[in-house]
């Protein structure tokens, strides 16, 4: 069996390929796993579901020859149904929830060999860019205990980053896998919308703005998994065409000269960005010029103030709904501490918001969608910071003064002082949520695939993401990007302080 150091520094399919020649077996895998959880999540927090006895019973039943034959995997606690286990969406309300069948994206990581066991952390039903639950507590970044590992799949980040395992699952709704791809030095692609299946406990989570995918350690793992769980599944909405060839291929194929555009501005609120994040950006920009890219500095005219308040009133919108979808599943009223100040907060003013509301919010984005593509006609793909700042201190999100007061009102009074505040709080609601995260959540928006590489660091050392989005549909550019970069400016040998000896 390799040793402690030699588990690391194979990612997933290089641990696959180490099962398929009889070098360790998956059990040995298995048992480093939860050695290195069991030594690694005290301090982290971010594994809050043990499966090892599913684990240990799956590989004893023998195991699909998948792509992942025998590798150690965690699913986040959110949407990744997995029969039989509990499915708490970092709830309290649903701390007993317990589904009675995969979902789909499970079923698909099962067919790949890969051995569960476990369920990660995320913030109250993956709203908030931050690891930090009442039910389960804050999750820590590997590169500073002190700081934020990003949310929603903040538990996937973290495990990740830490070399618990090589990859893990999450989704992305707003940014989801690729801050905390960036905020722990992590690969983390969003795939264009309708590339995986949503089903069949779900339908189009979030208007459809949420994919599932993985987050990893490398771009090869990222692509071959895509190529694992892509392809419809049955009554979903709608999917994305077959790509004329596996993606894990685009990963090893040269690029050529892309036409870059970048900018620094963030792109669902007004301001700036940190002045380490425009350093890394600018450092980003001359290295893909040294690779012979054509690098343009521009930006989509978008309405950000538009985009910005549409993506808050939807969420809003959802977490009315995630409410009430917890009281039929409960089958009892929903009390005040089932669930979170901010998720009450959010909830009541998606109560309070009509049905032409949203129907003009989706008016809105479609043309923001519109402006969106036709800029991207231009370019290959668009370089951004993933996000404004490095990893921010725990307790960024928490609420204070007026939004304190008004989450108490959600949870203690009627719809009419809600909705008189609403409009008078949109624009600092937005600031706020946007602050750290000023990117992200526009690909969830448009739709397009965008991907998290963790190819810069700020002085103090922690990760700094660089976020890069392509044409609807157009993974492959994505791939063949980031295969490039990955080989030409790796990032691989770079391990968070926890883990230095």
């Amino acid at each position: 069996m390799p040793n402690f150091t030699d588990y690391e520094l194979h990612d997933a399919l290089g641990l696959a390929e180490l099962v398929r020649e009889g070098a360790v077996s998956a059990r040995d895998l298995l048992d480093e796993a939860i050695r290195r959880r069991d030594a690694l999540n005290p301090q982290l927090n971010a594994v809050v579901q043990a499966m090892d006895e599913q684990a240990y019973a799956a590989i004893e039943a023998g195991l699909p020859e998948g792509p992942f034959h025998g590798v150690p995997f965690l699913l986040k606690d959110l949407l990744a149904a997995y029969a039989g286990v509990p499915l708490t969406h970092g709830s309290r309300a649903l701390r007993h929830y317990v589904p009675d069948r995969d979902s789909e994206m499970v079923r698909r990581f099962k067919a790949a060999g890969l051995v569960i066991f476990g369920k990660t952390s995320c913030p109250e039903n993956g709203y908030l860019g931050s690891t930090e639950s009442r039910l389960h507590g804050i999750t820590r970044n590997p590169w500073d205990l002190q700081r934020s590992a990003g949310g929603s799949s903040g538990g996937s980040g973290a495990a990740v980053a830490a070399r618990i395992v090589p990859m893990a699952s999450g989704g992305d709704g707003g940014g989801s896998l690729r801050i905390p791809a960036s905020a722990c030095g992590v690969v983390g692609l969003k795939p264009s919308r309708g590339r995986n299946p949503y089903g069949p406990l779900v339908g189009e989570p979030w208007f459809g703005q949420v994919q599932e995918g993985v987050i990893s350690r490398s771009v090869r793992d990222s692509a071959a998994a895509l190529d694992a769980t892509c392809g419809p599944d049955l009554g979903c909405p709608y999917t994305a065409p077959a790509p004329p060839r596996p993606f894990l291929q685009e990963v090893a194929q040269p690029p050529g000269r892309l036409r870059i555009a970048w900018s620094a501005q963030p792109l669902l609120r007004q301001g700036e960005i940190s002045a380490e994040c425009q350093r890394a950006l600018q450092q980003t920009v001359a290295q893909l010029q040294a690779l012979g890219h054509e690098l343009v500095e521009a930006a989509p005219t978008i309405d950000r103030a538009v985009v910005g308040q549409s993506y808050v009133l939807r969420v809003m919108c959802a977490a009315a709904a995630d409410l009430r979808e917890a009281r039929r599943l409960l089958g009892r009223r929903l009390q005040p501490d089932d669930f979170e100040p901010a998720t009450w907060l959010l909830a009541r003013f998606g109560e309070s918001l009509s049905c032409a509301r949203l129907e003009l919010v989706a008016r809105d984005l479609h043309q923001q969608r519109y402006l969106f593509e036709r800029f991207m006609q231009g370019f290959d793909a668009f370089l951004t910071p993933t996000l404004a700042k490095p990893p921010v201190p725990h307790g960024e999100f928490e609420l204070h003064g007026m939004d304190k007061i008004a989450a108490w009102l959600a949870t203690h009074t009627g719809l009419g002082p809600l909705t008189r505040l609403l409009d008078s709080m949109l624009p600092t609601l937005v600031q706020k949520n946007f602050d750290w995260v000023a990117a992200p959540p526009l690909a969830n928006l448009t739709g397009n695939p965008s991907i998290s590489l963790p190819l810069q660091h700020c002085s103090a050392g922690l990760p700094i993401g660089m976020m890069f989005t392509a044409r609807y549909l157009d993974e492959a550019c994505l791939l063949r990007l980031a295969g490039q970069l990955e080989r030409e400016l790796p990032w691989g040998h770079r391990r968070p302080p926890l883990l230095v000896r």
